[in-house]
């Protein structure tokens, strides 16, 4: 039964939105992942997709899915670029992974346009200004 599975609490592992100037001093924005634990992560899957609304009418962006075969302990991943265009969007990242046997899962969301100027924090960890996810 689905009750009797046992998922344990994700720990030190979690999702940001960064930025940082590219070549032509342009901002780029780009989703990482943070393993804050002492140990790696291995055969890491993070689906991404964006949903909401524009204007009144639903709006989905496609579901993308992106493998991580290890992330490091004390490390970061970027996972993929992000189009400020999309910021207006629920942003969801479903992150599973591994630790030995034992599989982790959360899901990460960015609530509509909490992605913004207003909401930046210095990152240490990516050394970035951008949005952490709590």
């Amino acid at each position: 039964m689905k009750k009797d599975i046992e998922i344990p609490e994700v720990m030190n592992v979690t999702v940001a939105v960064a930025r940082e100037k590219n070549l032509l001093n342009q901002d780029e924005w780009r989703v990482h992942l943070i393993n804050n634990n002492a140990f790696p992560i291995e055969n890491t899957i993070v689906a991404s997709k964006g949903y909401g609304e524009n204007a009144g009418e639903p709006q989905r962006t496609s579901t993308l899915r992106h493998f991580l075969e290890t992330v490091p302990a004390n490390t970061t991943a970027v996972v993929e670029s992000i189009d400020p265009k999309i910021f207006h969007l629920n942003n969801e990242y479903w992150v599973s992974y591994y630790v030995g046997n034992q599989i982790y899962d959360r899901r990460f969301v960015f609530l509509p346009d909490s992605i913004c100027e207003n909401n930046l924090i210095f990152i240490k960890e990516l050394e970035l200004e951008g949005v952490l996810h709590s």
